[in-house]
């Protein structure tokens, strides 16, 4: 059974389209949203970017 771990940061919307050769009925998501505060891009937060 296929499983999918995904983190992102919290308020995004996100699709996964892959090719797995596996039924949908089977294919597992575990989405971890992560606050914008907690998402560092380059030494600065998420939020301080404005993402």
């Amino acid at each position: 059974m296929p499983f999918a771990q995904i983190y992102m940061i919290e308020g995004r919307t996100e699709a996964l389209h892959e090719a797995v050769d596996a039924p949908r009925e089977n294919i597992r998501v575990w989405i971890h949203e992560v606050p914008k505060e907690n998402w560092g891009i380059a030494g600065v937060s998420a939020k301080e970017l404005g993402r």
